[in-house]
Parts: structure tokens; C-alpha cells; sequence
């Protein structure tokens, strides 16, 4: 597996990562046996780069992925995020940045991860509250406590990004990029990359929209929560899929799935970007690895992105109450 660095930070992660949450919630039904046994196998394939965040299942997959990697440390580097906070019953309860909630989730996720060390620790999303300098400048302490080594925000403003990196370096900003949400090309890539800072990507197959699996809204099973995201309803679902249909048709032409051919299209953005798409199945992760194998000729790559210009697809990427906690 090819490993890359993130922006000037030192920080190197394998090429591709893999994103924990749905082991846990949101995607229906999970199976902890399957998904540690496929962190362990994304482990012997060379996926080390981890990503899990203190919301998801409401700790529970902080604590799944702690149990996943016993005994493989050395191995993983191991993301986490903290800021969405969320009641005993799972209820959501804001946004929190205040430098004692910092510090008190890093030591419950420590904990949950069975960790003495974070590798990247981010801001889940920005509290409109607190200042960012004083977010990031409680993150540093962590840095200088030896509880993280690496800073990172999640779908900041290019402005937010710009005073957080005053206070101390950010490794690396997470915010969702694939062919269908390419906002982030106009205004975040090139900050980011001004000031050396890495992108990871997340949700790079459009919450499985892009793989072609869905063939109508009602395939979207009970407990989901895409049941309700724009993007997969009423017309905005049949304007979409028709996108994916050209994807679909490429990957048919060679040889390989449209998920691959989506994350083969991401990893040639730039060599600073680092795709972290999420399964709780091994079937489906051997098959994302495949995708850095996969080349894109330039007849190719042309027809992808002149079929998914930015802002092609139809809908919001979240409901409208998400919508207004991203880009702050």
C-alpha cells in the first residue's frame, strides 16, 4: 500500500484509509464480529489509517476499534474526533468547544480506545461559540501532554482553518469530497495546500450512492439514516443515478466496480489527499483496496468530470439542520 504524507506535517498514512462509523450506527444493522474482523483485515492489506470519532455509537466504536487493534498498535494510525455531543440515549445536543470539553473527551476516548496516544485528533465540527483559538489552543495542550501527536479539524472554513493554524499546525483537514461534493476544490483545497495542511476525504462513494447499489430510494433499508438525505429521495434520487450510470459504465468497461473506479478518480486529485472510505465488510474493504491498482486513461477521466461537474448532483449532501454546521 502506498503510504502519503499529510501536507508538510510528517504525518504518513496509507494511501487509502478506512472509515469505522458505520460499524457501529447509521447504516443499519452491524455485526461487531464482522467489522473487527474487517479492521484486521484492512490492517494485513496495509489500510493502517483509522478513523473513528467519540459520536459514533455514542463511544461504541471508539471502543469496537480499541478492541480491533489490541495488540496492533504499533500498527495504526489512529483517528479520532470529538465536538458533536450527544446525550445517554443518543440524542444530539450540539456543538461543544470549549477547552475543558476538549480535554475531558480526550481522556474518554483514550480510555474507550484502550490508547495511550491519539495519532490525529480533530475537531468534529466548529463551535460558532468558542473561538477557534481557544479550541485548538487546549487541542495543542494534548500535544504537549503526549496524549495526541497531530491536530486535525473537520469541514472548517478556510478562514477558521487560517486562524487555527496560527495557535499550532494542523496535520490535516476531514471534509467530505468525491465525485458528487467537489465544493471543496473552489475555495478549501488550495488554502489547505497554501498552508501545507493534508486532506482526507470522507464519504468518497457518496455514502454508497456511487457504487451503483442503489437502484431506488426504497433500497435503503429500515434504520438508515441516508433514508432521509436529500440526495437519496424522490428526484433528486433518479437525477443522481443517472450520474452513477456513467461511472457504472466505465468500471464496466474495465473489468472493475464503480467504487473503484470513484476512488481511483479521488487518488488522482492530488497525492495530499487521502480517501477514507467506510465498510463493516470485508468483501467490500478488499474491494476498495483494489481501486489503487486501478489507472484511469485521460479519455477517461475526462468523460467522469465532465459528467460530475461541481455541483452537478441534485440535493443537499445532509438535511438542512447538518447543513448549517459545516463550512463555519
Amino acid at each position: 500500500m502506498e503510504q502519503r504524507e499529510l501536507g508538510t506535517s510528517g504525518l504518513r498514512v496509507s494511501a487509502l484509509g478506512l472509515g469505522c462509523m458505520g460499524m457501529s450506527e447509521f447504516y443499519g444493522a452491524t455485526s461487531e464480529a464482522e467489522a473487527v474482523a474487517t479492521i484486521r483485515r484492512a490492517l494485513d492489506l496495509g489500510v493502517t489509517f483509522l478513523d473513528t470519532a467519540d459520536m459514533y455509537g455514542v463511544g461504541k466504536n471508539e471502543e469496537l476499534v480499541g478492541r480491533a487493534i489490541a495488540g496492533r498498535r504499533e500498527e495504526v494510525v489512529l483517528a479520532t474526533k470529538f465536538g458533536n455531543v450527544r446525550g445517554p440515549n443518543g440524542e444530539f445536543l450540539g456543538v461543544d468547544g470549549s477547552p475543558q470539553y476538549v480535554r475531558d473527551s480526550c481522556e474518554a476516548s483514550l480510555r474507550r480506545l484502550g490508547v495511550g496516544t491519539i495519532d490525529l485528533y480533530y475537531q468534529h465540527r466548529v463551535d460558532p461559540k468558542v473561538p477557534i483559538e481557544e479550541t485548538v489552543g487546549a487541542m495543542s495542550d494534548l500535544v504537549t501532554a503526549g496524549k495526541v501527536r497531530y491536530l486535525g479539524l473537520s469541514e472548517a472554513s478556510a478562514a477558521t482553518i487560517r486562524r487555527a493554524q496560527e495557535v499550532h499546525p494542523i496535520a490535516a483537514l476531514q471534509t467530505e469530497y468525491s465525485l458528487w461534493t467537489r465544493d471543496v476544490e473552489a475555495e478549501i483545497l488550495p488554502v489547505v495546500r497554501e498552508l501545507g495542511i493534508g486532506f482526507v476525504a470522507y464519504s468518497p462513494l457518496g455514502r454508497g450512492f456511487l457504487t451503483g447499489a442503489f437502484k431506488k430510494p426504497e433500497d435503503v433499508g429500515e434504520g438508515d439514516f441516508r433514508r432521509h438525505s436529500p440526495r437519496f429521495m424522490g428526484d433528486n434520487f433518479a437525477k443522481n443515478r443517472a450520474l452513477v450510470d456513467v461511472v457504472t459504465e466505465v468500471a464496466r468497461a474495465k473489468n472493475a466496480t464503480a467504487a473503484q473506479v470513484a476512488l481511483a478518480w479521488l487518488l488522482t486529485r492530488g497525492s495530499d489527499i487521502v480517501p477514507i472510505p467506510g465498510t463493516k465488510r470485508v468483501r467490500y474493504l478488499e474491494e476498495n483496496v483494489r481501486a489503487t491498482e486501478l489507472s484511469l486513461a485521460a479519455g477517461e477521466l475526462a468523460l467522469i468530470e465532465k459528467t460530475f461537474s461541481v455541483g452537478v448532483a441534485a440535493g443537499t449532501r445532509y438535511p438542512e439542520a447538518a447543513m448549517a454546521a459545516v463550512g463555519r
